[in-house]
């Protein structure tokens, strides 16, 4: 059930140590906002000095209070915080909200301070946001211990960042949004992201969660809390681009950023990843909405070719499918539109809609109705002619009249939407004209930029809509197995080998002598390999198609002599005829645990980039969509006459490697390149790992 954070969200009473009457001062902004409901729980004014604060007569301790008080919000200059925190907890606090600063943020001393207080407060029972936060509010309890009002609305909303939560709540006014909860995380030393995040999903007045992260702590818990949530979670994290601070030796690590991990996260978790504050209340206002739907076939409508084709391509470009609708839904639309309207998709009024506005309606009813629509994005004019300069109406007569007509347009559309139970968003040149007040009243997303309607209505649809109502796919960490000790080359392709992980016969020889022994064990050709290399291909010390033992020698002796390897490998060469090589990678992150990479592998793999990722393990199902999604995609059902890949079996390899990977936490980076796959299955033909 998660830790019990009602002390801190519902308390009986609380304390403000700290309050001032300095406006400058943040115990003068907490202090003035706790007063806002004096009736719902007594508030405590504290200030060392006495006196009357905010026109309260104030104690000059916690002790000086006389009862108990359930939570306290901590604002004093660092060097008596701790004091502070100690009589909190000597008077009975179940909840500490630690303004003040100077601790984790500040080195290794304050993070040593910082874990002391902790520790205190974990074993009083108490629990304790920050330090170095803003404070927090509840709008559904009436607890207001922040500096800034915020709308009351379904939305919590976790900060890192008290200006950026300020920010979206100015930009989420116009849509209606407002919030349940605000935390200001602080530097989580006691109670996190996750724990926050497990709460929020259970509180009945939060139908959304709302996330601005620079530090995730547990990432991976963050993830799995996420995609149980049973919520839409909705991210904005900072960083996303830079590469991981830790030297990649692999090409998986090479790879690997910050932003692939934090993107893979997501994916798995159901989670919306959003890159700025805009795009985070879009996202917001679509989730607070109508219907959603795992279909991404988006219908675009239009009353200007323009705007149509902007509208479809910024739909693909949010992930959407913009197809030609088929000939049934043609026909109809043919039925309710006139000749040069446009039915293929964008489907465009062309300019019926200032002779009969009511077909907006009926275009938008046919659409929905259509088998092969998901979704519709309707885009362009509508709304100008209720606009207040009475649009292109052709006089004041006319313009009341098209106003009219469009408002009633409206109406319909509503009705429609309702007997069609599918997402619908509009983007407008006239967002606030009473027409789109009509559609945004009755659930219906309404934006000015194009790019915010089609990011809206990818919010509604696909994948994530359809996982946020019964959370996403963290896939759980397998028991820790037996350290590996020895990174070589043959105890990694051992370790793989007893995983499940097919590899072609191989022996690891120091001489000439165990080199030709090792020949006489398996047919030629063979494939010759200097070992304690990592990346032996590019240091020339692989030699492929040595077609007999004579080969197999002259080629030892060379690499030897150049290379100078105590030990080689003589492996039986695969046959390549009709196969592609793969790559499969698993990378440690810090704080998201295992994250595999798969994509088209070889030695042009970081030249091409084709990779996608996932959290480890990933199941095979999983695998074979991340190998499907790949731009190299097609090459996996046979091109130009070559015969379709066991895609299926490169997807169970990928499994068992992956799951090998997360099992060994000692390890830092573990690939397999190339894994070729074949028309008859997979097969692993390198493979390599670098402890930590």
């Amino acid at each position: 059930m998660g830790r019990d954070l009602t002390p801190l969200f519902d308390p009986a009473s609380v304390a403000v140590v700290g309050a001032s009457d300095d406006p400058a001062k943040y115990g003068h902004a907490v202090a003035s906002q706790a007063l806002r409901a004096p009736g719902r729980r007594p508030v405590h004014l504290v200030n060392r000095r006495g006196g009357t604060v905010l026109g309260r007569t104030a104690a000059t301790s916690l002790s000086a209070i006389g009862e108990p008080v359930e939570l306290v919000v901590v604002s004093v200059p660092g060097a008596g915080f701790e004091a502070a925190v100690d009589e909190a907890l000597a008077c009975g606090a179940k909840a500490i909200v630690a303004i003040t600063a100077g601790f984790a943020e500040a080195g290794p001393a304050g993070l040593a301070r910082q874990r002391a207080v902790a520790d205190r407060v974990r074993a009083a029972g108490a629990v304790l946001v920050g330090p170095n936060c803003l404070g927090i509010a509840d709008n559904t309890t009436e607890l207001y211990l922040a500096s800034d009002r915020f709308a009351p609305g379904g939305v919590a909303l976790l900060s890192q960042s008290g200006n950026l939560a300020l920010e979206l709540q100015l930009r989420g006014e116009p849509y209606g949004l407002g919030f349940s909860r605000f935390v200001s995380l602080g530097n989580q030393a006691d109670v996190t992201l996750v724990d926050l995040v497990e709460d929020c999903a259970r509180h009945r007045a939060t139908s959304a969660i709302a996330v601005y992260a620079e530090d995730f702590g547990d990432g991976r818990a963050f993830a799995a809390a996420a995609a149980a949530a049973g919520k839409p979670v909705v991210l904005l994290t900072a960083g996303r681009g830079s590469a991981s601070a830790r030297s990649a030796q692999s090409h998986t690590g090479a790879l690997t950023t910050s932003a692939d991990v934090v993107s893979a996260a997501c994916r798995d978790a159901g989670v919306e990843l959003v890159r700025t504050p805009r795009e985070m209340t879009v996202v917001l206002a679509a989730l607070a909405a109508g219907p959603r739907t795992a279909g991404r076939r988006t219908a675009v409508f239009t009353d200007g070719g323009g705007h149509g084709a902007v509208a479809a391509d910024a739909a693909e470009d949010a992930g959407l499918d913009v197809p030609e609708l088929g000939a049934r839904t043609q026909e109809r639309l043919r039925s309710v539109l006139w000749e040069q309207s446009s039915v293929g998709n964008p489907v465009d009024l062309a300019g019926m809609g200032e002779q009969r506005p009511l077909s907006y309606a009926d275009t938008v009813g046919e659409l929905l109705a259509g088998e092969e629509v998901d979704a519709v994005l309707m885009t362009g004019y509508f709304g100008g002619y209720a606009a207040s300069d009475g649009g292109l109406g052709g006089g004041a007569d006319g313009g009341s009249v098209l106003a009219e007509g469009e408002t009633r347009a409206a109406k319909e559309i509503v009705a429609h939407l309702a007997a069609a139970a599918k997402p619908l968003v509009v983007q407008s040149m006239y967002p606030r004209s009473a027409s789109c007040r009509v559609l945004a009243e009755a659930g219906v997303p309404v934006f000015s930029a194009t790019e915010d309607a089609a990011r809206a209505l990818a919010a509604m649809t696909g994948r994530a809509a359809a996982g946020r109502s019964g959370g996403g796919a963290v896939p759980p960490l397998p028991p820790a197995a037996a350290p590996l000790r020895d990174p070589g080359y043959h105890a990694v392709r051992a370790l793989l080998a007893d995983a499940g992980v097919p590899f072609p016969p191989a022996r690891e020889v120091t001489d000439e002598a165990g080199l030709l022994a090792a020949a006489a064990e398996f047919e030629g050709p063979y494939v010759l390999k200097a070992l304690h290399l990592l990346h032996k291909s590019d240091a020339g010390g692989v030699a492929l198609r040595l077609a007999d033992r004579a080969a197999l020698l002259a080629a030892y002796r060379e690499m030897r002599a150049r290379l100078g390897a105590p030990a080689h490998s003589v492996e039986a060469m695969a046959d390549l005829t009709d196969g592609v090589e793969l790559i499969v990678g698993v990378n440690h992150d810090p704080r998201f645990g295992p994250v595999a990479m798969v994509g088209l592998g070889g030695v042009l793999t970081e030249t091409f980039r084709d990779v996608a990722f996932a959290l480890a393990p990933v199941p095979a199902g999983r695998a074979e969509e991340l190998l499907r999604g790949l731009r190299s995609a097609a090459l996996l059902d046979g091109v130009r006459g070559r015969p379709a890949l066991d895609v299926a079996a490169a997807a169970a390899v990928v499994e068992r490697i992956t799951a090998a990977a997360a099992a060994h936490p000692e390890i830092a980076e573990l690939e397999v390149n190339p894994l070729l796959v074949r028309p008859d299955g997979a097969l692993a033909l390198d493979a390599r790992a670098v402890l930590h």
